[in-house]
């Protein structure tokens, strides 16, 4: 972005799928730092309310608001932190309105007569949504609403045809809660991993035009947004398409090669071979008058996604309080965030008296034998310890001795004399001696006996073949496994080392294969 939409820039929103909140190399607070934003949206979070610690929940300089799998441990999960300077004035979890048990908020559910009760809270249970409502300053000085809704939209998967419908029936709630908001009043952001890729050009690979465009789930992104080249700019209804934009494609709408996520098992990020499915999408009129720029920021590690950006001109204007639903109000984390100060109490000196800080107790009794009451003192612990202070048959004191006695250095030597050999002190020490050379004839015969052991067991195993070259670079395989259910899971195959890529990038993996078991090869 140009320094001078840097400069007019006063509000700055992230979205990213971080694909386990508590799986980070670095702390909380560097990565939320490190994003620079007023809002940051998390996605696959992998933290359900058990497993939520203070750390995670509560974070120096930002309020925080989870939605929980309340299905499956360490599955999907959303979190969105707002800085202090950025608190909003409602929160809420959930799309359909059934999770909720507290004031503050959001409201606006439009018409959802056409789902059952048991499937609003399903779509719900998930985790998949959190929404902040915000008080805006925009650029031309009025004070507006903003509604960021924070998803993690389904993944249809393949293999099980009820995924498919559940993620169209999400799709279909968002959609009636984002335009019911709307409609209310003020603006809309929605943003996250949708999981669809809306054009092909946010695909890595070329594409059957057919069967892409007839993608249940790109079909609703067609009919949700609006396209920012065809429409009319300043209209309140799009003669095409939804209500709101893709502000990625709005700012840059030819621009190739920009993806959010990649394949991490065969290495696609190091070519770039992946798919754009993480969105800033918001409402028309919102993205012309105050946005300034949106981007990718594919330099960010960590996850198998990277963040979205977002920059805006319209300034936050924080509410007094958080919302019932910040996490810093959950009763295991209520009333605990305090000031390091407060764990550093002063010691006072009858504290450290009583507690052997002090070598001598204060005594306002005057003795009665002219003893010091020091020395009255420590003749009464040498009487409870058991120390009268003569020597016994070793030469040393009797009773609590120092540690540091228990303990000879390492180059201690045997006893000179017969009779000092007889102690018990210089009987250890001189087996100890003998024992460290012993041991160190049998470490050595040992180490014989292993290394002779180890050439005999390779003459009778030979070990693994070594893997065969790909023969499009020459280069040795990787040996793979095949997860996915059906006739051919567990067997194991080669393939070229190289990382994924577009079939055009020499750099990229070619199209070598082969079966271990060779009862089916080929290269190509």
């Amino acid at each position: 972005m140009s320094g001078d939409r840097e400069q007019s820039c006063r509000m700055k929103i992230v979205s990213w799928n971080i694909n386990g909140i508590r799986a980070t190399a670095v702390g909380l607070k560097e990565i939320l730092d490190s994003l620079d934003a007023d809002i940051i949206c998390l996605q696959e979070t992998k933290v359900t309310r058990d497993l939520l610690d203070e750390p995670t929940a509560i974070v120096e300089g930002y309020n925080s608001y989870f939605s929980f799998s309340r299905v499956r441990s360490g599955y999907s999960g959303v979190a969105t932190f707002c800085k202090n300077s950025t608190i909003p004035q409602a929160a809420e979890e959930g799309l359909s309105g059934q999770l909720i048990n507290r004031k503050g908020t959001v409201g606006c559910y439009g018409s959802t007569q056409e789902f059952l009760e048991e499937e609003l809270l399903s779509l719900d249970q998930e985790g998949r949504a959190v929404i902040t409502q915000h008080r805006i300053l925009t650029s031309d000085g009025k004070e507006d609403t903003l509604t960021v809704i924070n998803v993690y939209c389904p993944r249809a998967d393949p293999e099980k045809p009820e995924r498919k419908v559940y993620k169209l029936r999400f799709y279909h709630l968002l959609q009636i809660r984002a335009e019911s908001i709307l409609r209310n009043g003020g603006h809309v952001i929605i943003l996250g991993d949708v999981n669809t890729s809306h054009r092909p050009i946010d695909l890595c690979d070329s594409v059957d035009p057919e069967a892409f465009e007839g993608n249940p789930g790109r079909q609703w992104l067609n009919q949700f947004l609006s396209d920012p080249v065809t429409s009319d700019m300043g209209a309140s209804d799009p003669p095409n398409g939804g209500l709101f934009y893709d502000s990625f494609r709005y700012f840059h709408p030819t621009q190739k090669n920009a993806f959010t996520c990649w394949c991490t098992v065969s290495g696609a990020r190091q070519t770039n071979y992946g798919t754009r499915i993480d969105y800033i999408l918001a409402n028309r009129r919102l993205v012309e008058a105050e946005f300034l720029d949106s981007i990718i920021m594919p330099e960010v590690g960590g996850s198998d996604h990277c963040p979205v950006k977002a920059f805006m001109k319209c300034c936050p204007v924080a509410a007094d309080k958080c919302p019932p639903l910040c996490t810093k109000y959950l009763p295991e984390f209520a009333g605990r965030q305090q000031k390091l100060s407060q764990f550093l109490v002063k010691k006072s000196k009858d504290l450290a008296d009583t507690t052997g800080g002090s070598e001598e107790l204060p005594n306002t009794q005057p003795s009665t034998d002219g003893a010091q009451p020091a020395a009255i003192r420590k003749r009464a612990l040498d009487k409870v310890n058991g120390s009268t202070g003569k020597k016994n048959k070793l030469g040393t004191k009797s009773g609590q001795g120092s540690l540091l006695g228990f303990f000879k250095p390492a180059g201690h030597k045997a006893c000179p004399t017969k009779e000092q050999n007889n102690t018990p002190m210089c009987v250890a020490e001189n087996a100890k001696n003998v024992a460290q050379q012993d041991g160190t004839l049998l470490a050595s015969v040992s180490q014989k006996g292993n290394q002779q052991q180890a050439a005999f067991w390779k003459t009778l195993f030979k070990g693994p073949p070594p893997p065969p070259n790909c023969k499009g670079h020459g280069e040795p395989c990787v040996l793979r496994t095949v997860k996915k259910a059906g006739p051919n899971c567990g067997r194991q195959f080669y393939v070229c080392a190289r990382p994924e890529g577009h079939s055009s990038n020499p750099q990229a993996r070619c199209n070598f294969f082969l079966w271990v078991n060779k009862k089916a090869a080929t290269d190509g």
